[in-house]
């Protein structure tokens, strides 16, 4: 009998591309990797993996398997949420990225704790790891952003995307900065040669605020660059220089700080993701609901909400 295991690493090799790619991404070693791969070929009784010294591809059988493999495996989540009792029970694991982290987890706490049997874990993950590791069944819902607008949200897939707000930079100056006076209009071109805070070269939101300040023209400032939003929040409370963050990052309360909104500031689009096969069961259910329910609570300056927070992608 195939072993259900296993089968997610075939599925993983496939979309990773290499056994050290696999186990990176599920925790494993490599060679604990190989060795299930081996067993799995003894299994079905073929070669799965064409190996060399220093790489290895799915053979024709392989890709064969993989096929099945993800339809078996949304199968047994059909299963298991037509089988689920109406009270949500068991574990239920989200990851998301720290903003959202910190912003979702208290309305998240309230929402869930009135279901006795249900267990709650809250993750933060790098960018771009979310879909992935949802994807992969490693944990049941992930909260993304997207602020390229292009990220693949329809085509009836293996995944749903549920919008739940648009995001958008906004200026953070200190209380005793002049941009702090809401009679002032805030000029872009005025705050160039301020000293910017930012995140490294690289990071989602950087590239945003570069986004942003490239389009008033002429050369961008070179921002100091610190990791964490919550670190260039506090230094700008100190009166070290401005940043420009996602309005998101401002749900905790910072003393010292004033936030503006920005003339054609770059946005993100954040989404709640699930398995498609999943969206059924109980515990997924309500934690989706939790999560609707969160943003109507977020109160921070410019966030967009969509129409209905509860349109699904189809």
């Amino acid at each position: 009998m195939l072993d259900v295991r296993r089968l997610r690493l075939l599925r993983e090799f496939a979309d990773r591309g290499s056994i050290a790619a696999t186990a990176k991404a599920l925790g494993y070693t490599p060679s604990a990797v190989s060795q299930q791969l081996a067993v799995l070929e003894r299994e079905v009784g073929t070669t799965l993996l064409d190996r060399t010294a220093r790489s290895a591809e799915l053979t024709d059988a392989g890709r064969r398997l993989s096929d099945h493999a993800d339809r078996i495996l949304r199968m047994i989540e059909f299963a298991e949420a037509d089988l689920s009792e109406a009270e949500p029970t068991g574990q239920i694991v989200l990851t998301a990225f720290p903003t959202a982290a910190v912003a979702f987890a208290p309305a998240l706490a309230h929402g869930l704790r009135h279901h006795a049997g249900l267990t709650f874990q809250l993750r933060q993950t790098r960018p771009g790891d979310g879909l992935r590791q949802v994807r992969s069944g490693e944990v049941d819902l992930a909260l993304v952003d997207d602020w390229t607008g292009r990220l693949p949200t329809r085509g009836g897939g293996s995944l749903r995307f549920s919008l739940l707000l648009h995001d958008p930079l906004v200026l953070v100056v200190p209380a005793s900065h002049w941009a702090a006076d809401q009679s002032h209009e805030i000029d872009l071109w005025r705050l160039r040669e301020e000293p910017w805070l930012a995140a490294p070269a690289g990071e989602p939101s950087r590239q945003a605020f570069d986004r942003l300040l490239a389009d008033v023209g002429g050369a961008p400032p070179m921002p100091w660059e610190f990791e964490g939003l919550g670190t260039i929040l506090g230094l700008v409370a100190r009166g070290v220089g401005i940043a420009a963050v996602p309005s998101l990052a401002l749900t905790a309360a910072v003393p010292g700080i004033v936030a503006r909104a920005l003339p054609g500031s770059v946005t993100r689009y954040v989404y709640a993701v699930v398995r498609t096969a999943s969206v059924r069961r109980p515990s997924v259910a309500v934690t989706l609901e939790a999560l609707r329910d969160a943003v109507a609570e977020i109160d921070v300056m410019s966030v967009g909400r969509p129409p209905k927070a509860d349109d699904l992608a189809k």
